[in-house]
């Protein structure tokens, strides 16, 4: 059984969240949909702001888990960001080309591939600071509010995978 199986946040919903029964089928009432047109928002904040320092917002998630670790192996990098090798290649590939980081195989097991973020990409970090700060504001939120959406949004993301241990 799925984890979305029975869940009202999936699939067909056929009760409103108000408990009233009705049959609410209205986009404006979906929750699917205020978190994509929300994604969406927020990444269309990112995207002049990051094309200004040279990045895409896909290459700008790698490049935060890099800045957090350093070095990861490329396994890591997809769970870390919930995508596949297939999507996740042609944006290493490329930072890899603009000079950002580096791949190689992993000496004692050649099958791991890791990633290691150049001296040109952790000068970049001072940059997507300034730019994370201009995302942060143009929200209108808090520091506290951010935190909690976004500690939220994680709790939910995770209980919508069956992750019991990360979720809330």
């Amino acid at each position: 059984m799925s984890a979305a199986a029975g869940n009202p946040l999936c699939g067909t919903y056929a009760g409103r969240m108000d408990g009233s029964g009705e049959s609410d089928l209205m986009l404006s009432e979906q929750l699917c949909f205020a978190l994509y047109s929300a994604s969406r928002a927020v990444v269309g904040c990112y995207r002049p702001l990051l094309e200004e320092i040279g990045l895409t917002y896909s290459q700008y998630l790698v490049m935060l888990v890099l800045w957090e670790h350093d070095t990861v192996d490329f396994g890591r990098l997809c769970g870390d960001l919930y995508l596949d090798s297939g999507s996740l290649s042609p944006v290493v590939k490329r930072l890899e080309a603009n000079g950002l980081l580096t791949r190689h195989r992993r000496a004692a097991d050649e099958r791991t591939v890791e990633v290691r973020c150049t001296t040109q990409g952790r000068a970049l970090r001072d940059e997507a600071v300034r730019v994370q700060r201009q995302v942060e504001e143009a929200t209108g939120l808090s520091r506290d509010e951010l935190v909690r959406m976004r500690d939220d949004l994680n709790a939910l993301g995770a209980r919508m995978r069956g992750d019991a241990a990360v979720a809330r």
